[in-house]
């Protein structure tokens, strides 16, 4: 439970520093890439814990490889859904769309830390392995609109 609240308070606070150097003008090009690389690594490092949690935890143990599976999927899409933004955006390309961008992945994976309930944190993992993926073809499907299709 200490370690949920934690997430969810350092990702409140990491959500909103680029928004704090915005409005107080020290937003730096650097400022922006150290952050969100540090992102992409603070999320992996989640799943990697939880990922060990199931092979080590007892309450968790039965569910290993389930559990496993869908926190590799999680972080997979996660970083997937990171990388498309960034790449479209290396383009000229807005692509702040779709429906689990970080700051939602926080606190669905933060609510899903508190309950303590197995099955409640395999279906909330379940739900972040299939709703990135979802959110990297929205992704996708936008930046194919934006360029007509491949042709512009």
């Amino acid at each position: 439970m200490p370690g949920a609240l934690l997430f969810l308070i350092g990702g409140a606070f990491d959500t909103l520093d680029g928004a704090l150097a915005r409005v107080t003008n020290q937003k730096t090009v650097f400022g922006e890439f150290f952050d969100s690389t540090v992102d992409r690594f603070s999320e992996a490092v989640i799943f990697l814990g939880l990922a060990v949690a199931f092979l080590r935890v007892p309450a968790l143990v039965e569910h290993a490889v389930l559990g496993v599976a869908l926190c590799f999927l999680s972080m997979i899409g996660s970083i997937m859904v990171s990388y498309a933004r960034a790449r479209a955006e290396g383009l000229d390309l807005d692509c702040e769309v779709g429906w689990l961008q970080r700051p939602e992945r926080i606190i669905i994976l933060g609510v899903g830390l508190l309950i303590p309930s197995t099955i409640v944190l395999l279906v909330i993992l379940a739900g972040l392995a299939v709703m990135t993926h979802v959110t990297v073809a929205q992704r996708i499907l936008h930046v194919h609109r934006l360029t007509n299709g491949g042709r512009q």
